[in-house]
């Protein structure tokens, strides 16, 4: 029985599919045992799921079924990249004559394009990462060619580490743009990307990017042998890969560096750390991490390097305002009246007449309140959440001070330290200096300086004994590395920074050639 079909009766729009070329053919009237046995099985595998699609299609006068998953392809792309090409395929009606349609498949699509497979299992996870299958019943039964379309979203300026110079640009959920944005940076054969699945039941992709001509190699097969021992359910962030692969220390400081920029991480990248590229997240990881990479940022690369120095200053002492000041205030309100000034003392005193808590519990009830106040604003409809943050400080402050329940020095306190903690910028280490405060206000609330002193001395003593991939968290300060505080608390200019870090004991360590600072031209008559 010969009858006329279109070819495209489900996929495009209806102008595709009015433009569609009709073929004559001989189609029996049931499909072969084994494509029918194809089809169920593949629908089996994918528990009958609702978005899975299946339409016929013709290789030449060959009856097909091609499979994809609505919700992951683009209708669109399933008609350009595999119906138009296939009805290229010339149709032949002479019974003695025999259609090889797995050579006629490799003749259109490249090779890029076509994988073959007989496995069923690894047909259910090609479909689910946004391949689609033609099933053949005189070939290899599964063939499989790409066409991913899913939204994704434009490349938009980082939220979290915001520059006033330098690139605008950030790094998005998906995985392939991610990897096109370090490429365009560093257009170097030596940068190099190896692809992990993790995740038993979300089969995450993860790549990690290196410059071959540049890692230590001891680091490079560290971390890849922790990914490779990961054996977990699920991978929705790179905070998940973080916790499994940093070393195993109960810390509230991060081991491993996180950036949504591009520029950021190309520069750890060509400085000899390793990227750690997760699907579905834009904040990218580098290891290993120093305390002092939470204290740079990629604009100070931008800057003169005057003002990249003072403003890196800047960020540390920041990080001690925030860290220490409440502790110390309280240190000095209840232990140490000798320390500041009669008149300021006196001050400080009177406005605390009537005041019914001592200065620890002032200092703890205020930066709870703060803590709050912060957390409803970043989680509140962004319309409103900046709004209720700023409102709800100065209204609660203000009627606190007017009820007498906490001093105005208190205020002033607790908001300078507010403002110190935003100068972090690395979210994560700004949320490991707000839960320390609270433990150095209660040692300083009971035993005074000595307790802040004590704390301090724990504090660093626990930190120099972190690693991250075997090395030292505070190097190059501990140990000392002399060629590498060219850029640790300050930044010489660009010129005169000659090699990568020490520590991290590249193949390559020499990075600047030019160990001359420029001069001013020299006139004809010999003068600058």
């Amino acid at each position: 029985m010969k009858k006329t079909i279109k070819t495209f009766k489900k996929i495009g729009t209806k102008e595709t599919r009015q433009a569609a070329e009709e073929i004559t053919v001989e189609e029996k009237d049931d499909l072969p045992d084994s494509l029918e046995e194809h089809i169920n099985e593949l629908k089996s595998l994918l528990h009958h799921t609702s978005d899975l699609l299946i339409d016929d299609i013709y290789v030449g006068s060959l009856k097909a079924k091609l499979c994809y998953i609505e919700s992951i392809c683009d209708s669109s792309h399933i008609y350009e990249k595999i119906q138009h090409p296939l009805n290229t395929i010339p149709t032949v009606t002479d019974k003695n004559l025999r259609l090889d349609s797995k050579r006629e498949l490799i003749r259109l699509f490249s090779s890029a394009q076509l994988q073959f497979s007989d496995n069923l299992k690894e047909a259910g996870k090609k479909l689910v990462d946004g391949f689609a299958l033609i099933i053949l019943k005189d070939s290899e039964p599964y063939c499989f060619i790409q066409v991913k379309g899913a939204e994704t979203r434009s490349i938009t300026e980082p939220t979290t580490q915001t520059t006033i110079r330098g690139p605008k640009d950030g790094f998005v959920e998906d995985l392939s743009t991610n990897l096109s944005l370090i490429r365009s940076r560093i257009k170097n054969p030596n940068l190099c990307f190896q692809k992990y699945i993790i995740g038993e039941d979300t089969s995450t992709s993860v790549t990690i990017g290196y410059m071959g001509n540049i890692v230590n190699d001891k680091i490079l097969e560290e971390v890849k042998t922790r990914l490779e021992e990961i054996k977990t359910f699920a991978i929705f962030e790179s905070s998940n890969i973080e916790e499994m692969i940093a070393d195993k220390t109960f810390t509230p400081f991060p081991l491993i560096y996180n950036s949504e920029r591009p520029d950021s991480v190309a520069a750890h990248i060509v400085s000899g750390k390793i990227a750690v590229l997760v699907d579905g997240t834009p904040f990218v990881l580098t290891a290993p991490a120093t305390f002092n990479d939470f204290f740079s940022i990629s604009e100070d690369y931008y800057q003169p390097f005057f003002m990249a120095s003072f403003l890196r200053i800047i960020r540390y002492f920041s990080f001690v305002i925030s860290l220490l000041l409440p502790s110390l205030y309280v240190a000095i309100i209840t232990y140490h009246h000798e320390m500041i000034p009669t008149t300021l003392i006196t001050k400080i005193f009177s406005q605390r007449e009537g005041i019914p808590f001592p200065a620890v519990i002032e200092a703890l009830a205020m930066e709870i309140t703060f803590e709050i106040l912060r957390e409803a604003g970043v989680r509140m409809p962004r319309a409103v959440g900046q709004t209720v943050s700023i409102v709800g400080g100065l209204v609660i402050g203000q009627s606190a001070v007017e009820a007498g329940i906490v001093s105005n020095f208190m205020v002033i306190i607790v908001a300078l330290t507010a403002i110190a903690s935003f100068v972090s910028p690395v979210y994560n280490l700004a949320i490991s200096t707000r839960m320390l405060r609270f433990l150095f206000i209660l040692l300083g609330g009971m035993i005074g300086f000595y307790g802040i002193i004590l704390a301090l001395i724990i504090m660093v003593a626990h930190l120099n004994s972190l690693r991250s991939f075997g090395v030292p968290y505070l190097t190059p300060v501990t140990p000392f590395i002399a060629s590498d505080q060219q850029d640790t608390f300050v930044r010489l200019p660009y010129f005169m920074m000659f090699s990568r870090p020490k520590y991290l004991k590249t193949k390559k360590e020499t990075k600047q050639f030019n160990d001359n600072s420029p001069t001013p031209p020299v006139n004809k008559e010999g003068q600058q």
